[in-house]
């Protein structure tokens, strides 16, 4: 039994004649009392009699008719679903993506018009959160995707993907001095106010390191943990910080500019994901979103 011969079934009680029917689906003649013939014989039921070339509809065929009627409107119902996760229109309860602090102010809301203009019917739930974070609730299922800075060994059960890089910059306010360099070192920044980003985190270690084998003491005036606060106290002439080109890209609205820090250091990102678990039309559409808001937000140099 199929449902191409349900659908012969419905239409005969519809129709009343298999010339009607053949008409209705676009089958010959013969095709339609073929599928007729080979429906009863998987049900082992007769659901017509034969009187003089025409067809008289048995009890059981009524019958069975009201139940080929509820699992073609239920096909069709589940037809127009599939359409719906396709266009966007519909989706699953929610999808969660974790990101970094930093990218809540201008890059999420970006990236969130240009996903819902395609999947108004879904809802998004975004957790800010650190990379360590982040990982830990991709492992956990809590969230589907993830976007974090790649450092070292990911957590058991879970799949990266590069999606971005970055290279060290100083981020100086747009008519300080330092901005008339064409790169800045450690030794630039002797007696230079900084502003500096999450003590005891590997890339500050590595940084601390740099200025101590220049043999400068680092002035450091603010300790922050978010990239944005960094830019956003530099704009206010707060004094300097050493961020991510990727994350000083997303900044460029500030009166702000960049110059590479030398010795430069490479910073990579990626896409997170549980392993083994495929993500929904939804969630793919969603990174996809995140892929276009990364492409857009680092062309500006």
């Amino acid at each position: 039994m199929n449902i191409r011969q349900l659908e012969v079934l419905h239409t005969l009680l519809a129709t009343g004649s298999t010339i009607a029917t053949a008409k209705a689906m676009n089958l010959s003649q013969s095709g339609v009392s073929r599928m007729l013939q080979q429906l009863e014989q998987d049900l082992s039921i007769t659901l017509f009699a034969r009187d003089k070339g025409r067809l008289i509809a048995t009890p059981e065929a009524l019958a069975l008719g009201r139940d080929a009627e509820n699992v073609l409107l239920a096909v069709e119902r589940m037809s127009g679903h599939a359409e719906d996760l396709r266009s966007g229109a519909s989706g699953p309860e929610i999808v969660r993506i974790g990101l970094p602090s930093s990218m809540w102010e201008n890059f999420a809301p970006a990236m969130l018009m240009d996903y819902m203009g395609g999947f108004p019917g879904v809802r998004i739930e975004t957790f800010f959160e650190t990379t360590t974070a982040i990982n830990k609730l991709v492992g956990e299922r809590v969230i589907d995707l993830g976007f974090l800075r790649m450092e070292g060994e990911t957590g058991p059960g879970i799949e990266i993907e590069k999606v971005a890089s970055g290279k060290s910059v100083c981020v100086v306010p747009i008519d300080h001095p330092l901005a008339k360099l064409d790169e800045i070192s450690p030794k630039d920044l002797r007696n230079v106010p900084l502003i500096l980003i999450g003590r005891q985190r590997p890339n500050r270690m590595a940084l601390d390191q740099q200025f101590a084998k220049a043999g400068v003491k680092q002035l450091v005036k603010i300790e922050t943990h978010t990239n944005s606060s960094a830019c956003a106290y530099v704009a206010q002439g707060l004094g300097v910080s050493i961020i991510s080109s990727f994350y000083a890209n997303l900044y460029h609205h500030l009166p702000i500019v960049q110059r590479p820090f030398v010795p430069q250091s490479a910073q990579d990102f990626g896409l997170a994901r549980a392993a083994g678990f495929p993500l929904s039309i939804a969630a793919r559409a969603l990174s996809d979103a995140l892929r276009r808001q990364i492409e857009l937000s680092q062309k500006i140099e």
